[in-house]
């Protein structure tokens, strides 16, 4: 019955989607695009803005063309560099008050998913200040429209640039789960290579593979898609497939770089109406109780929860690699096989670990999290039930 009624939730979801206004930002591409942020935000009618942004970004000086832009085009600006890899309601709180205190009027989420999240939480907490970011965690709870965010991804990886959700944790219980509302989909993505050619090779790897887990969560969830996403997953995946390893290698190639940008870029617009799967329901518990990297813990199970749905699967995966050409013939099976393999052999190529690092103490509230934030929401092809998810998640806390 329990899975019965995840069916029937999904099912009266994906009419629901017919019914509400997608969108998707307007993109400017390109080396040096960065310096047409400033112009526009000036032309928009907006005299201070809110950076929300880490200090890693800050120290290596990734923000000084942005900086000087903003000075030359007589645009006021407040710094707020204190955005956690895992950003928390408290990180959320302390760009509310900047923002509140400086009379800005709208932000620019500068770096990965991290800041890009934090901005969407704090516009949350400005358009309803009576909500707590808990409060708000889960569908549609927003409803109010947010100040304007300009975003300015610095991986390539997250999408965050253009969904609806904002994955927060929770300080005090490190427990990390979504906002996700129609009013947090920025209006405006910057995708400048020239911000993502210094990341490290391993950064690269394991954004670029968060970005593959976005597309292939999105493409074999099926049930929400229109045919939009379901495009968007396959040029994602060809892109990422033809460009991630290449720019691991060198990543001063600029038109590998602004390739996968566009890939992050469309698997975050499919999986925000075709939503993500298990991957993402365990790999969000990793990262609360963990600290573990968003990107490095998609990585990591990626493959081995594709593999656990089994024949389910086969049909969607077989079709990647069909758009992929990773072989000319065979039977669904055996091309779903091989597109998983190909996953597992960028993993070794790219020093990604095989399985992730989970304390036998803590597998409990793990399941209990991740659970709570799949079903009955995440379309998957196979509906786990708790029994379904210890199994699994002890199966990797072995190295099985």
């Amino acid at each position: 019955m329990y899975k019965l009624y995840c069916r029937i939730y999904q099912a009266i979801m994906k009419i629901g989607m017919y019914l509400l206004p997608w969108s998707m930002p307007k993109t400017i591409e390109g080396p040096k695009s960065i310096l047409k942020l400033a112009p526009l935000i000036k032309e928009k009618g907006f005299t201070k803005v809110l950076i929300v942004t880490d200090k890693t970004l800050v120290e290596i000086h990734l923000l000084d063309d942005l900086l000087k832009s903003l000075d030359e085009n007589k645009v006021n600006y407040v710094l707020f560099d204190g955005v956690n890899p895992n950003p928390t309601d408290e990180n959320v709180e302390e760009g509310v008050k900047l923002y509140r205190d400086n009379g800005c009027e709208a932000m620019i989420a500068f770096g990965g998913g991290s800041p890009m999240d934090c901005a969407k939480g704090i516009g949350a907490r400005i358009a309803r200040p009576n909500k707590s970011i808990a409060k708000m965690q889960g569908l549609f709870k927003v409803l109010h429209k947010i100040p304007l965010i300009f975003t300015v991804p610095t991986t390539a990886g997250t999408g965050s640039e253009t969904t609806i959700a904002a994955v927060i944790t929770e300080a005090k219980t490190h427990h990390k789960a979504s906002i996700n509302d129609l009013s947090l989909m920025p209006k405006y993505a910057i995708l400048d290579p020239e911000l993502t050619a210094g990341l490290p090779p391993k950064t690269t790897a394991t954004t670029g593979m968060d970005a593959l887990c976005h597309a292939v969560e999105a493409y074999t969830n099926n049930t929400y898609n229109s045919k939009l996403e379901k495009d968007l997953s396959k040029k994602a995946v060809k892109l990422i497939y033809d460009n991630l390893y290449g720019a691991y290698l060198d990543g001063s190639d600029l038109k590998r770089r602004q390739n996968l940008q566009l890939a992050a870029f469309y698997a975050g617009r499919a999986f925000t109406r075709g939503s993500v799967g298990y991957v993402h329901a365990i790999g969000h518990t990793l990262g609360g109780l963990y600290g573990t990297p968003h990107g490095l813990a998609m990585s990591i199970l990626l493959p081995h929860v594709m593999r656990a749905y089994g024949e389910k699967a086969y049909r969607r995966l077989a079709e990647l690699c069909d758009v992929c050409g990773i072989v000319n013939q065979g039977s669904e099976k055996e091309k779903a096989l091989a597109f998983i393999g190909w996953i597992e052999e960028l993993k070794e190529k790219t020093g990604i670990p095989k399985y992730p690092d989970i304390k036998k103490e803590d597998i409990d509230q793990i399941v209990t999290w991740a659970i709570k934030e799949g079903n009955p929401l995440y379309p998957t092809p196979v509906t786990w039930d708790r029994n379904d998810f210890k199994a699994f998640v002890e199966k990797m806390s072995n190295g099985d």
